[in-house]
């Protein structure tokens, strides 16, 4: 193998060269099929790289042995003919530029495929340059492909292969059809459409259906047709490959079309209720937390329609189906940093965030920076938009999606764009813990004594999660640990949703007291005159009556005094919006004193 791995380094390989590496193959598949079981992908993958780098005279070379059939053709990329194959034995194949349908079919054919004209339509102008090339394998012999999870009684049928220059393609105008030819099965046998799967049984290869079905199937031939989906992990997949065993690649799309469609719910169901109800929205953080969701609902919800819109095949759509995808992921990165810097803002810098229009700022910021990012992608090159494919499977299939098809956009637009804010978020969060942490051991009077470490873990979960930070998992989607990285990326993003709606909704104490005042009937039902009114009031008018005089203190006392005594209102005031207090009377109180000394410095 390594010798022969060696004869194909070049740039180019002879025809001579290449028949003696088909022939060496085609011996080899004759051999032990459990010597060749490790050896398989290997083989593969040779024949495919031989294919790329033939020289040959004219517009196509054939080679074959007793076992294998390799044909090449070249094509104009620019204008991708159609082009057909058919394969009767080793010593007669037929390689047409036109169409089988043109041409009368025969019925002795051991295998046969048609490219259609539109089978580059879909490709980027990079990839359209490579598709200058076609390739076909026919493996006679299947004892190459011994898949050790299958059992005595399936019989696997000759292989055939097709590709474009080893490209990913599909979402196809015409859709391709493989039709092979088999030993004469009785009704009571069944025929399955598989492809080869390089990462089934650990690693060795094995045969999967995963989205392929049968067309048509008669006692001697069989028409197979493919098809796959698309996960949530690829708006920051890293390496840009999707995942390659079709089985997880299905699993990661269903976890993620599940966990999208219930994350639009509640987040539409936490928006309603910030927006129905307005003493909620008193706050900043509040406001901040309603902007990161309306833009994570538009995110979910154009990511569930994206799959669907790519099979129109229609090419402006995609582009602008891909633009506001991007917009709305990089709107909700920056609402996630904009709240971390609104937490840097009040807990370390003091009055810094009584600014005056401070949330048309943050507004701006929040809507305005990824729109100019979005815009400028654009301007330089509309094709930085459109489809893309993720997994090259074998057999040609291939996941579609409309998304940013040059890899500099995506790392600079994405990529680039989320490690600023995630370095952000993450030193916030670290600076936040070790303030508060200094701020509870010098106050610990101001401490609530029913505080467990649960409600401690609670809230910075909370944190986290309101801070996006679980979007940094895509960082480490590399190598071994790729796999478990995905799948944790995908159920914590797809779910973040319900995750918010949790901690930042359905467990605060004033927020499940407004659905009880309005919402709810009968005994659930919580009067707005009730006990708790009543003491969270007289509480309220209490602890304010001192407020003007800290306030006035504040003014006339040095600037240390000022720093410390405002750390604990601002940082608590930033705590119980952003669910990490669990006490209603405090919510009311903090709340309250941060309206008096937003109104003391200016409206923000």
């Amino acid at each position: 193998m390594g010798d022969m791995e060696k004869l194909l380094e070049g740039s180019s390989v002879s025809q001579s060269v290449g028949k003696k590496v088909i022939d060496i193959v085609s011996n080899l598949m004759n051999g032990d099929p459990q010597v060749l079981s490790g050896l398989t992908n290997r083989l593969i993958r040779l024949v495919d790289n031989l294919a790329l780098k033939l020289d040959f005279q004219g517009d196509s070379g054939i080679l074959s042995s007793t076992s294998l059939v390799l044909a090449v053709r070249t094509v104009d990329w620019t204008n991708f003919p159609e082009t057909s194959i058919e394969i009767f034995n080793t010593d007669n194949v037929q390689l047409r530029g036109i169409s089988r349908s043109r041409v009368k079919r025969s019925a002795s054919a051991m295998g046969s495929v048609d490219l259609p004209s539109s089978l580059t339509a879909g490709l980027s102008p990079e990839e359209k340059q490579q598709a200058s090339r076609v390739q076909f394998t026919f493996y006679i012999n299947n004892s190459l492909f011994k898949d050790s999870s299958l059992d005595n009684q399936t019989a696997v049928s000759a292989v055939l292969g097709s590709s474009v220059a080893n490209l990913s393609i599909s979402n196809l105008k015409e859709n391709i059809t493989f039709t092979i030819s088999h030993m004469n099965l009785s009704l009571d046998n069944s025929t399955s459409c598989v492809f080869w799967s390089f990462t089934k049984n650990n690693g060795s290869g094995g045969w999967d259906d995963t989205g392929c079905s049968v067309v048509t199937a008669t006692p001697e031939h069989t028409t197979c047709s493919c098809n796959h989906l698309t996960s949530f992990a690829i708006l920051l997949d890293l390496s840009r490959e999707g995942v390659p065993d079709p089985l997880q690649s299905k699993i990661l799309t269903f976890i993620t079309y599940i966990g999208c469609g219930i994350s639009s719910v509640f987040l539409a169901v936490t928006l309603i209720t910030y927006m129905l109800f307005e003493k909620l929205l008193r706050d900043i953080p509040a406001k901040i937390l309603v902007q990161l969701c309306f833009s994570l609902l538009l995110l979910n919800l154009l990511f569930l329609l994206d799959g669907w819109l790519s099979d129109y095949n229609n090419n402006n759509l995609c582009i602008s189906t891909a633009f506001f995808l991007h917009y709305f992921l990089l709107s909700s990165f920056t609402w996630a940093g904009l709240e971390a810097l609104h937490m840097y803002l009040s807990i370390v810098r003091v009055f810094t965030p009584y600014l005056s229009r401070y949330m048309l700022k943050f507004s701006l910021m929040g809507w305005g920076v990824p729109l100019i990012v979005v815009v400028t992608t654009l301007a330089v090159d509309k094709n930085n938009y459109g489809l893309v494919q993720f997994g090259n499977y074998t057999g040609g299939t291939a996941d579609n999606f409309c998304w940013l098809r040059n890899d500099i956009a995506y790392y600079v637009g994405v990529v680039a764009y989320f490690v600023l804010v995630f370095v952000l978020c993450l030193i916030v969060f670290i600076v936040v813990m070790v303030q508060l942490s200094r701020i509870k051991k010098q106050n610990p009077h101001n401490q609530s004594p029913n505080r467990s470490a649960m409600t401690d873990v609670r809230s910075i979960v909370g944190l986290v999660l309101l801070l996006g930070l679980t979007w940094g998992l895509a960082l480490f989607s590399w190598g071994e640990i790729r796999l478990p990285a995905l799948y944790l990326f995908t159920i914590f993003n797809s779910l973040l949703g319900l995750f918010v709606f949790i901690f930042h909704c359905a467990v605060k104490e004033n927020v499940r007291r407004m659905w009880r005042m309005y919402l709810c009937c009968g005994n659930m039902r919580l009067a707005e005159n009730s006990e708790w009114s009543r003491t969270a009031t007289h509480n309220k008018s209490s602890n304010l009556s001192a407020a003007p005089k800290t306030i006035s203190v504040l003014q006339h006392s040095n600037r240390s005094s000022t720093v410390a005594s405002d750390h604990t209102n601002s940082s608590s005031s930033v705590f119980v919006d952003s669910g990490i207090s669990d006490r209603s009377n405090s919510d009311v109180v903090l709340n309250e004193i941060h309206r008096r000394s937003q109104s003391q410095q200016g409206e923000p």
